[in-house]
């Protein structure tokens, strides 16, 4: 809906200014409607206060907030974070001009509940954290004096969806509160949060099109009322197209559904995400003898259709469509969900600029500001309610899943980029881990199947226009349990080649899905893997978190989404690097799968898709960015060999250094890798290729730091020799910039480990901001050696104790492997000499805590060997550093 802007008038403004300081002050209204934010001068209080309620409680002392708000900013530091109840208070001086107004108030968002209070008394409860809720509140209102609005919040109810999830449950009023006033004769703003108004297109083609228009008009006042019901249809250039007129007459307190269609549009302009042309209607309300304008209101649509098939995929207005989509979570570091509209259409303008045409607003309904930009600059939608992993026995949580279904599709009914609802997402994940007999499952898939039935009930009757989906994990039991024959396509999330399995197992799946199902239409609406800025690996392996191991995973699945014809299209998970606060890996509290950073920084492989997906524009883009602090092992003064890489819509590249062709390749799947000379410790790369006929160019400076081979006098000096023990990736910290370099095996006249193997853990390590280097370790190690010459040398040694168990999380799928519990202790000698008798890391630190332990030596040989020796459980090294002081 687009709201009405109120204009103050001149003469209140010293008036407003002599009170703003403690109360809020509406000014007069000229509008029949007017609507407005009363997103400032709000107290906020964290914690349960029910005194609060009261309108002569005194909340002086309580913090001073502007929304959107959210309590949650400690879900990016604690995985405890807090759930409960938080409450917001605010003054309200209403002006006499709308004495005989009716006053709507209208919540976009507060997460999981709101509780809303008017001077003292109980205006409603809105069950739901993602939908908006609306009540009449002008019983409650008094003109005389200033009124008190008060919201208790609570995001911990165990009733309300989701209970279980893969990111975080924000508390708070996180979007925008509203006050709308109206005449007594009014659409009705009370209906399940919308505006009351809805608009479809009962027949679309390529020759013509209708409009249908439903809603309902109250009369609140206690007469009678005689109207005239009038909708304007505007093309999308801004002419007339149509106006259709009713004449209706209300009893007092009446509410009147009414139902209108258009005569058939000839030649429709048809909707596509590459041309989103929109269609405005204004419906008005007017008193039929005085013709005053009673209420109005405006709403954008569209004319396009489509279909989904089994074996061919998406159409869009009769013609094949492939469906190349994002998902997206709405919060951003360290503001949680707390979003500007700005913000919401930045977001989306990313999406559009990298090429995307479809995305999946996962896990639940967002702000209207992003769905606004899908209907005007072009972007299909699928939208869902959170309902995610499992179906619990809690009482009302059925209802309240409903209602939430429901509400989404009233309040976002008008959006023509939506072409599907969904209501479950990886709903037996969570439910299979927990319950493993067959007597424990069968109750609680028997509730499932029960909610998804009665969802796919309530969802045909709201809405018969679009498709109903739900997103299933990989797993067959979706086919076994019947749960994928009630929706009209599903959706995948697979994660062959990061959670467990090779890359090709991606295909495999699908293939047989499509040959088991083949009438069943399929969209891959999750599939990702995790990178971390701090990781690069020149052999990159699932779950290292390198930004390489994300590129060749995503460089394996988008030639299967855009080359398989029966896969409708897919959803890359996520647009965003989100807040998950369970989760540790490499960057705790972060699920680091995103195309771009927190920051909303791209990150290189979003060139890539970018370069996949926009055949409008030259893309060239020298995939560096996320690695411009590189290091490596250098032999003599020869250069070091590392690759770099090239994404490109162009057919041809040529890439340059310091002014020096590389030569020229032809790309393949959009991409150029060339192995780089360096040896220069400020480098210039330099890329080009040709695009119809013109020249398109990318140039970036690279700091490269070698590091010898062979240690001697000469290059030890100033040198740090970092070495991230146990790991094949490059560290670069954010604290230090210092690089620690992929462990190498030990050779003579060079430096490496001796004995051992690799281990790791993904779990949040404490005392340090650098997890990923303490995360990986050398198990069994034997020793260390540097061949390195006489001198006084500084060496720190790192250690974290993972043997413990440690519960993973669910969303690990397969890879929740579990350490076993020892304590080790052990001795480290240095040339023979001991400097260590019996050292526990576990006891020094504790366990999955970082431990630095550094150690000045003076080393009469021409090597410098460290040894490990157990005392009981085993020897195992995170880090090593070696630095000469003389």
């Amino acid at each position: 809906m687009e709201r009405e802007k109120n204009t103050l008038p001149q003469k209140a403004c010293h008036w407003m200014a002599a009170v703003i300081i403690s109360l809020f002050v509406l000014p007069p209204v000229h509008a029949q409607r007017q609507t407005q934010t009363i997103n400032d001068s709000w107290k906020f209080l964290k914690g349960e206060c029910t005194a609060a309620a009261d309108s002569a409680f005194d909340d002086s002392k309580w913090t001073s907030i502007h929304l959107p708000h959210t309590w949650n900013t400690d879900a990016y530091t604690e995985k405890d974070y807090y759930r409960g109840t938080g409450w917001y208070r605010r003054q309200l001086t209403l002006p006499q001009g709308w004495k005989e107004k009716q006053i709507i108030l209208r919540l976009d968002a507060a997460g999981k509940s709101a509780t809303i209070y008017i001077n003292g008394k109980n205006v409603g409860e809105h069950a739901g954290g993602y939908t908006a809720c609306s009540f009449n509140i002008t019983p409650f209102l008094s003109f005389d004096t200033p009124n008190t609005l008060a919201v208790c919040v609570d995001n911990a109810r165990q009733d309300i969806a989701p209970i279980s999830g893969d990111f975080t449950f924000f508390g708070g009023i996180y979007r925008d509160v509203w006050l709308t006033a109206v005449p007594n004769q009014h659409f009705n703003l009370t209906n399940h949060g919308s505006d009351g108004l809805f608009i479809s297109t009962p027949q679309v083609s390529e020759e013509q099109a209708t409009l249908s228009i439903r809603g309902e008009v109250k009369n609140d006042a206690p007469e009678k009322a005689t109207l005239e019901l009038t909708h304007t249809i505007y093309r999308p250039d801004g002419t007339l197209l149509q106006t259709l007129k009713k004449n209706i007459q209300l009893k007092a307190g009446e509410t009147y559904a009414f139902s209108n269609e258009t005569t058939p549009v000839l030649k429709p302009e048809l909707w596509t995400p590459e041309t989103p042309r929109l269609y405005r209607v204004e419906t008005t309300l007017r008193n039929r003898k005085t013709k005053t304008l009673l209420d109005q209101s405006n709403h954008y649509t569209a004319f396009r259709w489509f279909r989904f098939d089994g074996d061919e995929g998406f159409f869009l207005n009769g013609k094949p469509y492939k469906l190349r989509g994002i998902c997206r979570h709405q919060d951003q570091k360290p503001i949680g969900p707390a979003l500007t509209d700005e913000m919401h259409r930045r977001d989306f303008l990313l999406m559009k600029e990298m090429g995307a045409n479809f995305i999946r607003i996962s896990h639940y309904p967002q702000d209207d500001a992003l769905l606004e930009m899908c209907d005007k600059l072009g972007m299909l939608a699928w939208e869902e309610i959170p309902i995610i992993d499992i179906v619990p026995d809690t009482p009302g949580y059925g209802d309240n899943c409903e209602r939430n279904l429901r509400e989404m599709i009233r309040q976002h009914y008008n959006h023509p980029s939506i072409i599907t609802w969904g209501y479950m997402n990886e709903i037996l994940l969570v439910t299979q881990r927990k319950y493993k007999t067959e007597a424990e499952l069968k109750p609680v898939l028997e509730r499932t199947l029960a909610l998804a039935n009665r969802l796919e009930r309530v969802l045909k009757e709201e809405d018969s226009t679009r498709i109903s989906t739900m997103a299933f994990h990989g797993s067959n039991s979706y086919n076994e349990t019947g749960l994928s024959k009630i929706t009209d396509i599903v959706g995948w999330n697979l994660y062959q080649g990061w959670y467990g399995g090779d890359l090709t197992g991606f295909e495999k799946f699908l293939a047989q899905q499509h040959q088991n199902h083949p009438t069943h239409p399929m969209i891959v609406s999750e599939y990702g893997a995790g990178s971390d800025k701090r990781l690069h690996s020149l052999h990159p392996r699932a779950f290292d978190f390198s930004i390489e191991y994300q590129q060749k995973y995503l460089e394996h699945y988008l030639p299967v989404l855009e080359d398989t014809p029966y896969i409708c299209g897919g959803t890359h998970w996520n647009f965003i690097d989100f807040s998950s606060a369970l989760r540790d890996e490499s960057m705790p509290r972060i699920n680091n799968k995103g195309l771009v950073y927190a920051d909303r920084t791209p990150k290189d492989v979003y060139h890539y898709y970018q370069a996949a997906w926009r055949k409008d524009i030259p893309v060239l883009h020298i995939a560096s960015r996320d690695w411009t602090d590189r290091a490596g092992v250098q032999q003599g003064n020869a250069p070091v060999y590392l690759p770099v890489k090239i994404y490109t819509n162009l057919s041809e590249v040529e890439l340059f250094i310091d002014g020096i062709s590389l030569g020229k390749q032809k790309t393949e799947n959009y991409t150029g890798t060339f192995e780089v000379p360096f040896s220069n410790r400020n480098p210039f790369l330099f890329a080009q290729g040709n695009y119809q006929g013109k020249t398109v160019q990318d140039g970036l400076r690279i700091n490269f730091t070698p590091i010898p081979a062979c240690l001697d006098a000469n290059n030890l000096k100033g040198l740090e020799l970092a070495v991230n023990v146990g790991s094949q990736c490059f560290f670069t910290s954010d604290e230090s910039q210092l690089t620690w370099l992929p462990d190498q095996p030990y050779a003579a006249g060079s430096w490496g480990y001796i004995g051992g193997k690799e281990g790791t853990a993904q779990t949040e390590i404490q005392n340090t901001a650098d997890d990923p280097l303490f995360q990986t370790l050398r198990n069994e190690i034997e020793g260390y050696r540097f061949d390195a010459p006489q001198g006084v040398y500084e060496i720190e040694l790192l250690f974290t104790d993972i043997f413990r168990r440690n519960a993973g999380i669910a969303y690990q799928l397969d890879r929740n492997g579990q350490q076993e519990n020892r304590e080790n202790t052990f001795g480290i000698s240095i040339n023979g000499e001991v400097v260590e008798e019996s050292l526990s890391p576990c006891k020094e630190s504790g366990y999955f805590r970082a431990l630095r332990k550094k150690y000045y030596i003076t080393n009469d040989k021409e090597y410098i060997d460290i040894r490990f020796h157990s005392t009981s459980g085993t020897c195992f090294l995170n880090g090593i550093k070696l630095r000469n002081i003389y």
